[in-house]
């Protein structure tokens, strides 16, 4: 059993006579002027503007409820149908007239035409009086052009001229030319005369004369008392179609694959003639990508071939007007080849040029020349690029554009992909297009600069303007184009400048404002818009009216309206001042507007859902200050008409009798026609059938009557249909079970939804079950849609047994519902059923709030405060909106508060991380939710603090200990730590190792690769938003191990702050007075020093600091290094300035307890009192000075850039030299030439004792393993007795090269230590030396610094005892 069902409101259908562009304002209640001009598109909203189907089928009175849900229905009602969903909410209803119902044929009355032509007019742009005899006798109205020919006029020399102009006005204007700007007097010539009651021009030629005579600018005048209209400046010119000039055109010799261009060079002609190439023969000329027509007329060949010159070519020029075609002497072609045989088998061959001997080429431009050109294009108009190349192989053409992509909705290619044609041109279209030409021997391009320009185009074009006296009111005039185009105005036809003063008229540039209108105030003004490429004229009238109120539409109209549907009223009135419009009804009562009434801008009421209650006759009283007037609407409520025992499919066999029943239920008040269609066609009623008024009977079933059969029961305004399939079985066939005979499938659709018992939380849904397809419902599903918060998305329900079709649902407040139902088989889900009318619950105040409440910082000084947004079924009301509140945890402030619409509230300046309480609370137009629960929420992380008292200890030889503290301000959750360290051996660096721990670890074991190298560790914590601030901390030196001292830098750090703590060898710098033990070398050396806050004034003095120096003869000899402790301080400054410098940069770092957002400057003088700053962003240490010069001395200091009084110490620093040695010469100081003269003394010593061990006949015995040499200058023993220096790894003497390439002075500094292989050398009780004589395990680690050292003579001399 297959149903549809279809109900609506035939006078409805006939409301798509307006342009739907017009419709669609008046139909949803929009005017397309300002509401301070008279609104009269409510005249639209009568509902008697229908078209003439609608007149000539009105007999029919079907009306429809459910447009989508008619399958059967005309060509011509589905298209009205459809455009009265476009044009806006309106019910189904007939209108009558008086007691008795408009009948079919039956014409509108006149004023029906007078009102659709005004709302027409009015909608186009012109505010036009209505056309009611007795409104236009009272009304009077400025002249308005109405119709004019085009500004280009070309004619045809052959006919009479005709220049349009047609205007209307009351009283009726009277016209006047002018030719080229000066006045035409028509009386004077008697082949031009006026049209009557038109200004329309007539130059008559049928007496002779030539037209040539009349061509020139016209412009038409139209006057009455009020003023003065004026057409378009209208050029006249006259068709020309000149002939070709006679010539003897040469054959054309041309070698075989060249180019060539054939020109056609047109006579010009108005307008251009078309061109095409066709042989004398008029054969036309076959067209391809090697021989085709350019937009000039030429004809272009990218290669010749030896068939081309098998005929010949001729342009020929088509003139429009005189619909002639010229043609110009033919082209005759002769091909030189190498292959004089025109052999047809070698066009297919796939290598045709070169077998025919022509060389290949790469491609070249044939048009336009050159690698580039530009062209200019109007804004509207249609772009045309060309590109045509040369070549063999004939090329392929493409187009580009530089930096973006070709417009694919306008842009198409011609002339085989030679022409790139882009149409409406618009701004967005200029720039740079370039076409590329390529064959296999290579390509090329061509780049076109395009330029849009416009003529003038409007903005906002003038428009009529009609005030009550003493109103207010403008006309704007607002044009672009490129270049920008100029505004004159004009009243009356003349310029503004010369027109008699008007102190209610005030000009603005495009604007003319006018206050305080009088009667005096009516013309008619003209605005000119312009520029080099062409103006636009626009008449605009100002009129003063004066009207009490007056009620368009007929009296005492009825309207009939089907339950449940949707309609409405309309009151089209007229008045100026503008009157307002209020509805009643019944008489009495307050003004209907709001909850299932609303009132549109014109005046219209659209009642959302008919219910019986409805029914009664509804008043509009329109009023303004000069009276008032008002108008009845009668409206009736009719039940809907129904099918309740539809006709059902049916296997009937051949001779048979077959019935199909169609029981109706419908209004009694209403005409109830049943008609049956046979495959949706009407079906004629034989001798064979018989029908009744519920079945439909046929006889002797044959095979011709198998088919779906359409029961069609209609009234006057609705109509609803059910559909049932006949088959027809041969005699032989004869199943005794219909459903074995036929397969499963899933149920058809449910239709026929109706709402009943509506109440304020619930509603009963009836349907109509769709066919089961032989296998039964088990399950309906009913689902709904709310066009609120999620339009169009469908949701659950409930559920229902398949045995019922009827349920009660229960329903949220303030949704406005429609609903939909699924039925469910063992085989699957029906399609949704078509949505049932819309019912909207009455609202109440939120039963609950938002969910998912969370305070979360996006920023360090905010928090976000975000939830689930309510759905419609819990909004319960119009207008919901959230109150939230918030307050800092434990402060017991008050709370904060704001009302959001949307699912999220920044609250900002908010301290970092800090707990706030918050709440969310529903709130509707009807009241609060309940009290909301407080959730907890945090600020902003921000970057947390450095850990706190970092210890670094060494057990042993092999481990290393950390351990730390966590940091003082976390500024977030901890997420964990950062741990990065690296061995260093002296200036030798190892690779960087980095450790990520857990926010609860506090402790670290580093192993030690080595015993000797040391580390330098940092430590930062994290959160969130990154890792803080960095502590850095040094491993110790290892105990009872010697730790050569690296040579200074050659321009050694300078520390300002109160750390106390900058040498790299130093372990921990948690107390003020620091011991520190290091290996004293044989000769002085100058230790480093650190500059604090309080010595930095006179860089040469030094502060003296609780220091120790320990000399012990268990322990190495110790240097004593200055160190100044100083606490931070508790304001706001800059401290521990640290510059790092080099030859030609320095590395700057600095601290500061400044807020993280704090930019600084860095100042430095140099010797030169050249001053410079570096300004620093936040947070960018370190900073590279990169302009220094070597050798200088600079004067630096740090300061706040928004706080220039709160600086760093100035401190003093020098940058290096390449090769510079910074300290004095060593040949020069003392204590060197004392050493030398001692080396040489033991030299001679030595050379004594072995002169004497020979002279014994003994020789001193030399181990295998090479000694520490004792001097690079010494020359070796010849017996090999001693092997003094390394030759390969010899440095030079008395310098190393540190890692950034410069060369630092060496120190002359020995151990002992550096000969034994486990570095344990020891000294017996006589102080001789225990252990073998050996060359360093590892030089390179224990050198150091890769120094240069001397061999100690003290070993020597006791290797030799």
């Amino acid at each position: 059993m297959r149903r549809l069902a279809a109900r609506g409101a035939a006078a409805d259908a006939g409301e798509a006579a307006a342009p739907a562009a017009h419709s669609a304002d008046c139909a949803q209640g929009r005017s397309p002027r300002p509401r301070r001009l008279i609104d009269l598109c409510a005249i639209w909203d009568t509902g008697v503007f229908v078209s003439a189907a609608y007149w000539k089928g009105a007999s029919s009175g079907v009306t429809r409820r459910r447009l989508n849900e008619a399958e059967t229905l005309s060509s011509v009602r589905e298209a009205q149908l459809q455009r009265l969903e476009a044009a806006g909410p309106r019910g189904p209803g007939r209108r009558e007239q008086g007691p008795g119902l408009r009948m079919a044929g039956q014409q509108p009355p006149p004023w029906v035409h007078a009102a659709f032509l005004f709302c027409l007019l009015s909608l186009s742009g012109a505010i036009e009086i209505p056309m009611d005899p007795s409104i236009q006798n009272e009304l009077s109205q400025p002249p308005t052009i109405t119709k004019q020919s085009v500004k280009d006029h070309i004619v045809d020399p052959r006919d009479n001229i005709l220049i349009e102009c047609e205007a209307k006005g009351n009283p009726a204007p009277s016209f006047h030319w002018t030719r080229n700007s000066r006045f035409f007097n028509i009386a004077k010539d008697p082949r031009v005369s006026m049209r009557r009651r038109s200004g329309t021009l007539v130059i008559d030629f049928r007496s002779g004369g030539r037209p040539e005579e009349y061509e020139g600018e016209y412009q038409c005048f139209a006057r009455n008392k009020f003023g003065t209209a004026l057409s378009n400046r209208i050029r006249l010119q006259v068709s020309k179609s000149p002939l070709w000039p006679k010539e003897n055109l040469d054959p054309v010799v041309v070698q075989e694959g060249a180019p060539l261009t054939l020109q056609c060079n047109p006579p010009p002609g108005l307008p251009s003639p078309v061109i095409f190439w066709m042989s004398s023969s008029m054969e036309p000329i076959t067209q391809d990508k090697r021989v085709s027509q350019g937009h000039n007329g030429d004809l272009y060949f990218s290669n010749v071939m030896l068939q081309d010159m098998q005929t010949d070519y001729s342009c020929n020029a088509r003139f429009h007007f005189t619909h002639t075609i010229q043609q110009k002497n033919p082209f005759n072609l002769k091909v030189l080849t190498n292959h004089p045989y025109n052999d047809s088998s070698l066009r297919n061959h796939p290598d045709m040029y070169s077998a025919r001997g022509v060389a290949e080429r790469t491609p070249s431009f044939m048009y336009p020349q050159g690698t580039a050109s530009s062209q200019m294009v109007l804004r509207g108009m249609d772009l045309l690029l060309e590109c045509i190349a040369s070549g063999v192989p004939t090329p392929d053409i493409a187009w580009y554009k530089k930096g973006g992509d070709l417009p694919s909705d306008k842009a198409k290619f011609e002339n085989f992909n030679k022409a790139l044609r882009i149409t409406n041109v618009s701004e967005e279209d200029s720039g740079e297009y370039f076409c590329l030409a390529s064959n296999k021997m290579g390509s090329i391009r061509h780049t076109i600069s395009v330029r849009v320009k416009a003529a003038p185009y409007w903005l906002d074009e003038p428009k009529n303007l009609i005030l009550a006296p003493g109103e207010d009111g403008r006309l704007v005039c607002r044009a672009n184009g490129n270049p920008k185009p100029t505004v004159q105005w004009m009243v009356n036809g003349e310029p503004l400048q010369s027109a008699p003063p008007n102190p209610n008229r005030e000009v603005a540039g495009d604007t003319i404002i006018f206050r305080d209108t009088q009667i005096s105030s009516r013309a008619v003004y003209q605005c000119n818009t312009s520029n080099e490429h062409g103006y636009l004229l626009a008449n605009a009238f100002v009129s003063v009216l004066d009207v009490p109120p007056r009620m368009l539409s007929a009296r005492n109209q009825l309207i009939r309206v089907i339950l449940y549907n949707r309609t409405r009223l309309d009151c089209p009135f007229f008045g100026s001042p503008i009157p307002t419009l209020r509805w009643f009804k019944n008489g009495q009562g307050s003004n209907l507007d709001g909850g299932n009434y609303h009132v549109y801008e014109n005046g219209s009421l659209e009642i959302k859902m008919i219910r019986k209650e409805d029914q009664g006759i509804y008043t509009c009283v329109a009023t303004n200050i000069l009276g008032k007037a008002e108008n009845q609407v009668r409206l009736e409520v009719k039940d809907p008409t129904r099918i309740y025992r539809m006709p059902e499919d049916q296997v009937a066999k051949r001779g048979t009798t077959v019935q199909l029943e169609c029981r109706v239920k419908h209004d009694p008040s209403l005409k109830l026609t049943v008609s049956w269609l046979k495959d949706d066609e009407p079906l004629y009623i034989g001798n064979r059938m018989k029908k009744e008024e519920d079945s439909l009977t046929i006889f002797g079933v044959a095979e011709r009557d198998q088919g779906s059969y359409t029961c069609v029961a209609s009234t006057e305004l609705d109509q609803d249909l059910a559909k049932a399939y006949l088959t027809v079985l041969a005699d032989q066939a004869t199943p005794t079970n219909r459903l074995a005979a036929l397969p499963k499938g899933r149920p058809d659709r449910p239709r026929d939804l109706e709402l009943t018992d509506l109440a304020e939380r619930s509603v009963r849904l009836t349907w109509i079950p769709g066919d089961d397809n032989n296998s039964p419902i088990t399950d309906y599903v009913v689902q709904f849609e709310e066009d609120q918060f999620q339009p169009g998305v469908w949701h659950d329900h409930s559920k229902f047994p398949g045995s019922v079709n009827s349920a009660v649902l229960r329903l949220s407040p303030y949704v406005n519902y429609q609903f939909r139902v699924i039925a469910i088989n063992e085989v699957g889900s029906s399609h949704p059923s078509l949505p049932s009318e819309r019912y909207r619950t009455s609202g109440a105040p939120p039963e609950s709030n938002p969910s998912d409440v969370k305070g979360e910082g996006t920023r360090k000084n905010n928090m976000e405060i975000t939830w689930t947004p309510m759905n419609a079924t819990s909004a319960f009301g119009p207008n919901l909106r959230y109150i939230v509140k918030w307050r800092r945890r434990e402060t017991r402030e008050t709370w904060n508060n704001a009302t959001v619409w949307g699912s999220r509230y920044v609250v900002g300046q908010t301290p970092v991380y800090v707990p706030y309480e918050i709440r969310v609370q529903a709130e509707n137009d009807f009241g609060k939710g309940p009290e909301p629960d407080t959730v907890i929420g945090y600020s902003g992380e921000d970057l947390p603090s450095a850990p706190r008292r970092f210890r670094v200890r060494q057990p042993n030889l092999e481990t290393i200990n950390l351990e730390w503290d966590h940091p003082e301000h976390p500024n977030g959750i901890l997420t964990g730590y950062t741990l990065k360290y690296v061995a260093f051996n002296g200036t030798k660096v190892g690779k960087q190792i980095v450790e990520n721990f857990s926010p609860n670890q506090t402790k670290f074991t580093v192993q030690r690769a080595d015993p000797v190298s040391r580390y330098r560790f940092s430590l930062s914590a994290r959160t969130q938003v990154g890792s803080g601030e960095a502590v850095t901390e040094e491993s110790p030196a290892p105990p009872k191990e010697a730790t050569p001292t690296a040579a200074p830098p050659t321009s050694p750090p300078t520390t300002v702050g109160a750390t106390g703590t900058v040498s790299s060898t130093e372990a921990t710098a948690t107390a003020a007075t620091t011991t520190e033990a290091t290996t004293v070398p044989t000769t002085p050396t100058v230790a480093p020093t650190t500059i604090t806050a309080a010595t930095v004034a006179t860089t040469t003095a030094t502060t003296a600091a609780t220091t120790t120096t320990t000399t012990t003869t268990e322990s190495p000899p110790t240097t004593t290094r200055t160190k100044i402790q100083e606490s931070a301080p508790d304001e706001q400054s800059i401290w521990n300035v640290t510059v790092l410098p080099n030859s030609k940069w320095a590395n700057i770092t600095w601290k500061h307890n400044f807020g993280p957002g704090t930019d600084f400057v860095v100042e430095y003088i140099d010797s030169n009192h050249t001053k410079k700053t570096v300004p620093v962003k936040a947070q960018a240490q370190p900073i590279q000075l990169t302009d220094l010069y070597p050798g200088m001395t600079y004067t630096l200091r740090v300061y706040s850039r928004d706080n220039e009084g709160v600086s760093s110490t100035a401190i003093t620093f020098m940058t290096s030299t390449a090769y510079t040695n910074n300290q004095a010469d060593i040949a020069t100081q003392g204590w060197f030439i004392g050493l030398m003269c001692a080396i040489a003394l033991l030299v001679l010593i030595l050379l004594i004792v072995c002169f004497i061990k020979r002279s014994r006949g003994g020789k001193y015995p030399v181990r295998e393993k090479k000694d520490v040499p004792l001097g690079p200058e010494d020359p070796k023993e010849e017996d090999g007795s001693f092997d003094y220096s390394d030759e390969d790894n010899k440095p030079l003497q008395g310098s190393q090269t540190s890692l950034d390439g410069t060369i630092k002075q060496q120190e002359s500094d020995d151990s002992l230590v550096d000969y034994g292989e486990g570095g344990e050398g020891q000294f017996n009780e006589d102080g001789s030396f225990i252990g073998q004589y050996t060359v360093k395990k590892d030089k390179e680690e224990t050198e150091g610094n890769e120094s240069s050292e001397a061999t100690s003579p003290v070993n020597a001399i006791y290797s030799l005892a």
